[in-house]
């Protein structure tokens, strides 16, 4: 069989598992969609499609989505008019989770050869937090498949050899990045904070598979992860920089991603905060700054932003203590071996949760440790999983936000299980 027939059948399943997912999901919770965030998105789908204007919520607000995922969500309403069936944005979602299982296939296969491309691609399928991610009709179901090309794209951009190919690649990483970030706000610092730790601790290293033998010394490598990241940078800022420039126009400042972050730090950091999000506090603050005019000119969203940024800080720095205590309680819930979530905790869903994600969680950690020695390629596998749990820990933790980082994790369990009986027949040598 070809590959790509053999391709073809393993997205063919995967979209099936993720479509049965979704009609499943949809049948428990009956109309509506089963989480909070899905009506925001949803709404701002339907505000695209009918070119009115970009606003939701009780405090009109004009800054508190990136565009990404409604943009991605309005020809549902094209094709359906203004009130559509929910289960069509499931699909779609379906259809961005098969994405991401090519995601996964290409990076592996990339990475540590056909074999893993398979294994990986095929752990991706049928992995339950990736399904159910698909179809949840949330941000990461389209994230996911964006987040995998914004790092394919820098792998091959550092494995190039011609410096126009890998800068024209870098850019294109870049833009990819902003894309995600516009999708999935979060994803905003995830290169900045690469761009450090690779110059920090030296980004040299080869991958077989793919064309550049990386034999540049230390310093040499430095020197090209800074300048691919400085060109990705670029990249980056011009696909975000038009909602920057509406933000501006909108609300009268710079806004890198949404309004909603005060919101989020201080669902994170308060008196009352156990780690889970609890947006409802946010209904005082609203009712407070609604009858507050001293400053009637500033837009109400950007005085609660900025209250309830300036109320969590204050908070956090008078409770330190708590501040860590919170932290890893907020590790614990995002790493969790099974939901924490009441409505998700059936002894059922949690066997299903707890015996997928142990082993894929412990053998990618095995694969990053083993390949940690071969370099840059291989860090961009962890390096999400590093970076969404020093986010989480901050804000608040949930298995839903582990997810995207997932998808490198089970990336280099397949490397690993495709050099196991390699290893093997070494040391028996």
């Amino acid at each position: 069989m070809t590959i790509t027939k053999k391709l073809a059948l393993l997205l063919l399943a995967a979209f099936l598992l993720r479509l049965g997912a979704g009609l499943w999901w949809q049948s428990r919770i009956g109309v509506g969609f089963g989480f909070g965030d899905s009506e925001s998105y949803w709404s701002l789908g339907r505000t695209i499609a009918l070119g009115e204007p970009y606003q939701f919520g009780k405090a009109d607000s004009r800054v508190f989505r990136t565009p990404g995922y409604p943009a991605l969500l309005a020809p549902v309403f094209l094709l359906g008019g203004p009130d559509p069936p929910v289960f069509w944005g499931r699909v779609l979602g379906a259809l961005f989770g098969t994405l991401s299982v090519v995601g996964v296939w290409w990076f592996a296969r990339g990475l540590f050869g056909s074999r893993a491309g398979w294994i990986a691609g095929a752990a991706a399928a049928v992995y339950p937090e990736a399904i159910a991610g698909s179809v949840f009709v949330l941000s990461e179901a389209p994230f996911c498949p964006l987040m995998l090309a914004n790092l394919g794209l820098w792998v091959v951009a550092w494995q190039t050899e011609s410096p126009r190919r890998a800068g024209l690649l870098a850019a294109a990483a870049g833009a990819t990045a902003g894309v995600a970030t516009l999708v999935r706000p979060s994803w905003l610092l995830f290169l900045p904070f690469a761009l450090a730790v690779g110059l920090a601790l030296g980004p040299k290293g080869t991958v077989p598979f793919l064309l550049r033998k990386n034999r540049d010394s230390p310093q040499a490598a430095r020197r090209r992860h800074l300048l691919l990241g400085l060109v990705m940078l670029l990249g980056m800022v011009l696909v975000m920089a038009p909602w920057w420039i509406r933000n501006a126009r909108a609300v009268g400042r710079f806004v890198p991603t949404t309004l909603e972050v005060g919101a989020s730090l201080y669902d994170g950091l308060n008196p009352r905060a156990t780690g889970a999000s609890k947006m409802s506090l946010v209904d005082r603050f609203l009712q407070e700054e609604r009858l507050d005019q001293s400053n009637p000119d500033e837009p109400l969203e950007v005085r609660l932003d900025r209250r309830m940024r300036d109320e969590a800080l204050a908070w956090a720095r008078a409770n330190p203590a708590r501040v860590v205590q919170l932290a890893g309680i907020k590790f614990l819930r995002m790493w969790n071996i099974w939901p924490n979530e009441a409505s998700l905790s059936s002894w059922p869903l949690r066997l299903l949760v707890m015996l997928t994600y142990v082993p894929v969680l412990l053998l990618g950690i095995l694969g990053a440790v083993k390949t940690i020695r071969q370099g840059w390629p291989y860090w961009l596998c962890w390096l999400p999983a590093v970076y969404f749990t020093l986010l989480h820990v901050v804000f608040v933790g949930s298995i839903r936000y582990r997810q995207p980082a997932m998808l490198g994790l089970i990336v280099l369990a397949a490397g690993l299980v495709v050099a196991w009986p390699r290893d093997g027949a070494t040391k028996e040598g």
